[in-house]
């Protein structure tokens, strides 16, 4: 009779080994799913921003530079109202250049990740864009925007003829739609 090394495997042990590894990679497969969901999620919010914001931010930009900013300084009375308008409109539009500088940093990176295809996305440049587009927009509704209202507010027909421009260079915005 022959001896059996007992640090030698059964070959049963062996099938049992396999299927262990096979549950474990099965188990990991299984968790696949809900690793996707985010990835998904991030591929349709970039999709959505880089057809929200490639149009709409410069639009929105050009339509303030162009239309409202120079009907609020042309109503302004000259003296403090207008060097305040003056000094908002010009830190407005230097933050429009940055802004629209950081959109340029990451809209290909955007776009990669909006294709599903490998990316390096610059989550700084990307966390700068968020927090100085919301100071802008604060800075914006808070400040330049009540005084613009008092200001047009006072001629109603400086008023009228800044609705019919922008209503003609920029459509109501509808959150509907993405």
């Amino acid at each position: 009779m022959t001896a059996v090394d007992p640090d030698l495997k059964s070959p049963i042990q062996s099938f049992t080994d396999t299927h262990f590894g096979i549950m474990f990679q099965l188990d990991r497969l299984g968790e696949l799913p809900a690793l996707l969901a985010p990835f998904e999620l991030a591929r349709k919010i970039a999709g959505q921003s880089m057809d929200y914001f490639k149009k709409t931010m410069h639009e929105h930009h050009q339509a303030e530079e162009r239309v409202l900013f120079p009907a609020v300084l042309q109503s302004a009375q000259p003296g403090k109202e207008r060097i305040k308008v003056e000094s908002l409109i010009e830190v407005l539009e230097a933050q429009h250049s940055v802004l629209e500088a950081l959109w340029k940093k990451i809209e290909s990176d955007l776009n990669q990740v909006a294709k599903g295809m490998p990316h390096k996305l610059d989550t700084d440049v990307l966390k700068q864009l968020v927090n100085h587009y919301r100071e802008h927009a604060q800075m914006e509704e808070g400040e330049f925007l009540p005084l613009a209202q008092i200001i047009l507010s006072r001629n109603p027909k400086h008023m009228e003829a800044l609705g019919l421009s922008i209503h003609l260079i920029h459509p109501p915005y509808s959150p509907g739609h993405i």
